[in-house]
């Protein structure tokens, strides 16, 4: 192979690790080695349910509200109806395990340039027709190839591995509440954060168990209109829009993202009224990230975000009165900096998920004092 070809391939294969969430964790010390196997590993009981009084019961976990019967899952694949009580099948086995850079997340405003172990299950409760880990998010945990890894076990490793939280992503990650719930507890005790990636598509009362062990989550609003949710993700909005508020009033960091996909969600109008919401219903301060789309799953046909658009629907944004807006997944943009709203001044300059820190110290703007709401220290 001459040098050429060496450094085609090469590329090729950096592409393929950037677009892949190929999540294995594969450290160097084999002490911190995890092994896998395919199917399920492990269950636990789930308290977020009904009894129907016929053997059925209803899950009460997200909007979706399903009514299993003895034996069945609901449409999440992760929760099962054994003998009339709700079971996780999603406890303790993820299939995703991997260390990220908290920026990938995406978290611009949570402790940049650290690492996060990031762990994810089988199944979701949407059905994306743009997701890039369709392969497991449509899956089943008896389909997978899993970890055994209790809750203490991924705080260990996260505090062995260097790293200073962990999130819970991939996946639609409230449909494993009950592992979320104990592996913040248990990340609480050894110093780190835990995070989650979600849809926000969840119910009011697990939600608010969760907020109690989370130090940060960042939102899909995948869309500001019903129709998309529709469409799209076999889903509903308000529901999404109920979640935002909810973190908001449990002083919960939050940070939103919007993938902008050509002639599905990108529509000017509908992107202004978006921003109007977050200003009014969030506040300016609200970190809010524009991402740019690229073909996959189901929507392999359409072509990528113009840089146009995004440009065009971050101006809006700042337009609008939001403090915070981020272009991502184009490397190297002026949109992927945090400006100081105050002074102008370039607080934190990124490259793709690399962070240099220039002007913020103990969370306030170096150079005007200005406050800058995040997760810092």
């Amino acid at each position: 192979m001459d040098r050429r070809e060496f450094l085609k391939t090469c590329g090729r294969c950096a592409l393929f690790c950037a677009a892949s969430e190929a999540l294995v964790l594969l450290p160097a010390d084999p002490a911190l080695a995890l092994r896998r196997q395919k199917g399920l590993l492990g269950s636990e009981p789930s308290p977020f349910f009904s009894a129907l009084g016929d053997g059925s019961v209803r899950c009460e976990l997200c909007p979706r509200a399903c009514v299993i019967d003895k034996g069945e899952r609901g449409w999440c694949r992760v929760r099962e109806n054994r003998d009339g009580r709700l079971y996780s099948l999603a406890y303790g086995n993820p299939c995703a395990v991997n260390i990220d850079p908290i920026e990938k997340k995406p978290f611009f405003h949570v402790l940049p340039n650290s690492r996060s172990l990031s762990v994810a299950t089988a199944g979701c409760n949407f059905e994306c027709k743009f997701c890039q880990n369709w392969e497991i998010s449509q899956a089943r945990p008896d389909d997978t190839y899993n970890y055994d890894l209790p809750p203490a076990e991924v705080a260990r490793l996260a505090k062995d591995l260097g790293c200073r939280s962990i999130a819970s992503t991939y996946v639609e990650p409230t449909i494993f509440t009950e592992y979320m719930l104990a592996m913040g507890r248990e990340a609480r005790e050894r110093g780190l954060l835990k995070v989650m990636h979600s849809d926000g598509f969840v119910n009011q009362g697990p939600l608010d168990e969760l907020c109690g062990v989370l130090s940060a989550v960042c939102v899909d609003l995948k869309a500001f209109t019903e129709d998309f949710y529709r469409e799209m993700c076999k889903g509903e909005l308000a529901p999404v829009l109920e979640t935002l508020k909810r973190l908001k009033a449990n002083k919960v960091h939050t940070e939103i993202v919007n993938l902008i996909i050509p002639g599905k969600n990108d529509d000017p109008a509908d992107i202004l009224e978006m921003c109007r919401w977050i200003k009014a219903e969030l506040g300016p301060d609200t970190p809010l990230h524009f991402s740019r789309f690229t073909p996959q799953y189901k929507l392999v046909g359409l072509p990528p975000t113009p840089l146009a658009t995004l440009y065009a629907a971050r101006d809006t944004a700042l337009n609008t009165g939001l403090e915070f807006v981020y272009v991502g997944n184009v490397p190297g943009n002026p949109g992927e900096n945090t400006y100081c709203p105050g002074c102008g001044a370039v607080l934190i300059n990124r490259v793709g998920f690399r962070s240099t820190v220039l002007r913020l110290e103990k969370g306030r703007c170096t150079q005007c004092g200005r406050p800058i709401p995040g997760i810092w220290d």
